[in-house]
């Protein structure tokens, strides 16, 4: 095999198999909790729970949600921000065998009843603020017990005072309903305890969704087996043990939040720094107070950190890794946060890495102490990597572009309900192996470096052309003025598509037709002409999915809607 794994030789200590217990999520929880009983599992915006406590809550909490009449094979839809009550939860449905599908807190009416419909939840969990939005989406699904809970359930007492006297009154009171019920008081009152239930370690525990930001949100279906595997990879790839502590910045709807900044932490052994709302001030407060030994986010998060005064004033020593992922990420922001970390006495690079919901999350990254320019890294311990000519299950030659395909115990059972989507993104190729087609372009080097090139569906065809997005984001990037950008492919008669960016200027003052010339000769300057863009529009700031990433298919959507307006358009 080690011919088929060219990057074993940069694994150093990290081991190329690693043995996954066949437990439940819950089950490898509580083995941490045997050997670390007294150390902090997570700090909640200064409240902290050991290990020991946690298990206590989650104990507590499976034996409320049994009480209400929870049992094996029951969803429980978890529409909650990056909280103790949402991680509580998550471990305590697991140990009863139900499963949990993961859900934005900020999700409309109309997502929320789609969510309920799709999961079969019978059971949701979501702040008292929210409690109108479920009320909405209630009828025509199948839920039956709503279960609130208050972001002052779990804060220290002086900032829930706070709390309350500030955001907390702009709550309106929940009315009386039957169908829900307070989580304060579920965790407070006596229950039966509850043994946790067998289960298959390979049927599905978690449901996830696919971004949705072009159609209908995928449910992705992922097992105790995925969750395990994928979080002692990550643990043991990046050393997240025992004396190590994370910012859990990413949600827990998002396989990145759930999966690395939660899950894989607690199969190390280390700490959880919850981090419920995002903003530069508040990341860069928790660095310069909490410390944490790794952080890890969104190409956007990076950028915002380096133009926070806070951050550029902390003591960054504490850093051990720092990861981007999620989206490509500009050699701009990457040179500029590690001059800073430098400044103030940190020692780590930015480091690039890979993943998927279908696969949980991160599967690949670089290694700390081997930086390859533009990669995306290596596997993961007992993951598989390859790609393959487009359109094929072919492996391509070293150096050609085509299509990633990974496989390995992170990879989803499936798609929720398609079986066909199932049947066309996991394939089982000629070697026996199932594979998983990522639908992103990527390219692999001697010694087994992956380089990400972009989405499939993102590619533009200009005069027949093929035309990288992130490439020439890339460019734009390296100029003066430039803060953001995006480009998309706008149609066009006679090009099918053509190049268009949009530009954040750093000082929006300068947005004219002059700087708009200056950016096109630029990029002319560096890119291929078919590569160029034909047009630069300036905006304030640029559309963000829930996760940060620049919501490329918004802008491509306003586009097409402007150009039908005008009668340019008329495709579907």
């Amino acid at each position: 095999m080690y011919e088929k794994k060219p990057w074993l030789k940069f694994y150093g200590d990290i081991p190329e198999t690693i043995d996954y217990p066949r437990v439940t999520m819950y089950e490898a929880l509580m083995r941490t909790v045997a050997r670390r009983p007294d150390a902090v599992a997570y700090d909640f915006m200064g409240y902290e729970a050991t290990y020991a406590q946690f298990a206590r809550q989650i104990d507590q909490c499976a034996a409320a949600l049994a009480s209400l009449g929870m049992k094996k094979g029951d969803r429980i839809t978890i529409s909650m921000p990056t909280s103790p009550q949402g991680i509580i939860c998550f471990y305590a449905a697991n140990k009863l065998g139900a499963v949990s599908s993961m859900i934005h807190p900020l999700s409309t009416p109309k997502e929320i009843a789609f969510y309920l419909n799709l999961s079969k939840s019978r059971f949701a969990l979501t702040l008292d603020a929210f409690y109108g939005k479920f009320r909405e989406a209630r009828e025509g699904t199948p839920l039956e017990t709503l279960i609130l809970a208050r972001i002052g359930d779990y804060l220290p007492f002086v900032k829930r005072i706070a709390f309350n006297l500030t955001k907390g009154r702009k709550i309106p009171p929940v009315p009386v309903d039957p169908m829900v019920r307070l989580w304060h008081d579920l965790m407070s009152r006596s229950h039966n305890p509850v043994q946790a239930a067998p289960m298959d370690v390979d049927e599905m525990a978690v449901i996830l969704y696919s971004g949705g930001t072009t159609g209908t949100p995928k449910g992705i279906m992922l097992s105790n087996y995925n969750f395990i595997s994928e979080g002692m990879q990550v643990s043991a790839f990046g050393n997240l043990t025992e004396n190590a502590s994370i910012l859990a910045i990413l949600p827990i709807f998002h396989g990145f939040g759930l999966g690395v900044c939660i899950n894989a932490a607690f199969m190390g052994g280390g700490k959880s720094i919850l981090v419920p709302q995002f903003t530069p001030e508040i990341v860069a407060k928790l660095i310069r107070k909490k410390r944490p030994t790794f952080v890890v986010g969104v190409p956007t998060l990076f950028e915002a950190l380096c133009r926070n005064e806070d951050f550029r004033k902390a003591d960054l020593s504490c850093l051990k890794g720092t990861f981007s992922g999620a989206d490509t990420l500009p050699r701009s922001v990457k040179e500029r946060f590690e001059e800073i970390v430098a400044r103030r006495g940190g020692n780590v690079k930015l480091l690039e890495g890979y993943g998927l919901t279908e696969a949980v999350t991160a599967i690949m990254a670089t290694p700390l102490h081997e930086y390859r320019e533009g990669s995306i890294g290596i596997p993961f311990p007992d993951m598989m990597a390859k790609v393959v000519t487009i359109g094929t299950t072919q492996e391509a030659p070293v150096g050609e572009e085509g299509e990633l395909c990974v496989s390995g115990p992170a990879v989803m059972l499936g798609y929720l309900d398609q079986p066909e989507e199932t049947a066309q993104t996991l394939r089982t190729h000629e070697d026996g192996r199932l594979w998983l087609h990522t639908g992103d372009v990527a390219s692999m080097d001697e010694d087994g470096f992956f380089y990400f090139k972009l989405r499939l569906k993102r590619m533009i065809k200009s005069s027949g052309m093929n035309v990288y997005p992130a490439q020439v984001e890339e460019v734009l990037y390296r100029h003066p003025d430039v803060l953001k950008a995006c480009v998309i492919g706008v149609p066009d008669e006679a090009q099918v598509q053509r190049v268009k960016a949009f530009v954040v200027l750093k000082d929006p003052a300068k947005a004219s037709p002059e700087m708009e010339r200056e950016l096109i000769e630029y990029c002319r300057g560096h890119l291929i002409k078919w590569s160029c863009p034909r047009e630069v529009e300036f905006r304030e700031s640029l559309p963000l999915t829930l996760v940060g990433k620049v919501a490329f298919n918004v802008l491509e959507q306003e586009e097409i809607a402007r150009l039908r307006a005008e009668g340019k358009y008329t495709g579907e």
